[in-house]
């Protein structure tokens, strides 16, 4: 077991070194259930993925050299399969899925019989294959002109809900309101931001809006694993807190939707700013 693990271990520090990243699920006899343990690692691997960007990823399933012809290759197509679900929960695109197939049954080598066992417990197993995207070419654009009609004062702020003066498409970045590194809670420093936001938003219940989650410190479009939770959701679980503690203080749900973003829209400054969650105006009615 020792021997195994160590090949374990070796099979996934290695494929970090390669152009192509690669990581191998092990399988318990006759199952395509992952285990709990073959779990965690893929939860690893997945997580060292945020910072690249992804051409592609291949997924293919494996069996021992016991069972028939017939049945290694269904079980190893449902392997793959498997491994397709998980990484789709865990926030992998996919549409970066392109190939996943069952190929059937490892022939055994043996040197020594005492190893069999230990050979056999390697090949049943999922091998994962991601091809990192190559950096593209930087070209020179010119600086577009900067015109009056785009300035820092169009920004809206809570101000202007209590002013009245929001209309359908302006978007509020609820400053002030941060979140803890890797959860779905507010610092506790942001309770009284809430606190006011929640009193203007009862006294307006003319305005209907949508509540968007973001996040940092990812690659491209993906979200972020709640650390809590172990999904990777983060940018909705943001949202969900903000629409919770406001239907907790009153604010009708009717008027509410909640919405993850991803990190579709980072603002380029500091990743504390891009932990964030931002109100869009979607229906303003008459004061009452």
């Amino acid at each position: 077991m020792k021997h195994l693990f160590l090949i374990i271990l070796l099979s996934t520090t290695l494929g970090f070194s390669q152009s192509e990243l690669t990581h191998d699920v092990y399988f318990n006899t006759d199952e395509y259930d992952v285990p709990l343990t073959e779990e965690n690692r893929i939860l690893l691997f997945i997580s060292n993925l945020d910072t690249i960007a992804i051409q592609k990823i291949s997924i293919y399933g494996f069996t021992d050299d016991r069972g028939s012809n017939d049945y290694n290759l269904e079980l190893s197509q449902n392997r793959a399969n498997t491994i397709k679900e998980l990484f789709a929960g865990y926030g992998i695109d996919e549409s970066l899925i392109t190939n996943v197939n069952g190929k059937g049954e490892i022939l055994l080598k043996v040197l020594n019989e005492e190893e069999v066992h230990q050979i056999r417990g390697l090949n049943r197993k999922v091998e994962i294959i991601v091809t990192p995207k190559l950096p593209e070419k930087k070209t020179i654009t010119q600086p577009e002109e900067v015109t009056d009609n785009k300035t820092d004062n169009s920004k809206k702020t809570t101000d202007d809900i209590a002013k009245g003066t929001i209309k359908k498409g302006d978007k509020i970045t609820l400053d002030k309101i941060y979140f803890k590194t890797s959860y779905s809670y507010v610092t506790s420093e942001s309770k009284k931001t809430l606190e006011d936001l929640a009193k203007i938003l009862v006294a307006k219940k003319n305005i209907y809006f949508t509540i968007q989650g973001h996040v940092c410190c990812t690659q491209m479009s993906r979200d972020a694993v709640d650390k809590k939770t172990k999904k990777r959701n983060l940018s909705v679980a943001r949202a969900k807190y903000i629409y919770d503690y406001l239907a907790k203080k009153g604010v009708d749900k009717k008027r509410m939707k909640y919405v993850g973003m991803r990190r579709k829209f980072p603002l380029g400054g500091s990743p504390e700013l891009d932990r964030r969650v931002e109100i869009l105006v979607t229906y303003v009615g008459k004061a009452e």
